[in-house]
């Protein structure tokens, strides 16, 4: 099995915080590494014509953003960087 998941957060997708799984926008699961590989090659232009930035990690996440887009942290009284991340998993099954 190969999933694909596409979360949005106030960090790049890596770190995988405690809570993470709350960030999550889509989860996508295919069955063949080609259906899997053809998915994650739209996703990923999708998202390289979308926005400014991108740095991949570690083969399987890819963090996207541009800087105009923030939101406000409470907890640290200023604005934070919104990231579009993308984390691939390959099950053996």
């Amino acid at each position: 099995m190969y999933t694909i998941i596409y979360m949005k957060a106030d960090y790049e997708p890596w770190w995988k915080f405690e809570g993470w799984e709350a960030f999550i926008q889509t989860n996508e699961t295919f069955e063949t590494e080609e259906q899997f590989e053809s998915a994650l090659q739209r996703k990923l232009q999708h998202f390289r014509s979308t926005y400014d930035n991108e740095v991949t990690k570690e083969g399987g996440f890819w963090a996207f953003w541009s800087e105009d887009e923030s939101a406000f942290c409470e907890a640290c009284d200023d604005d934070v960087q919104i990231y579009h991340g993308i984390i691939t998993l390959k099950s053996e099954s």
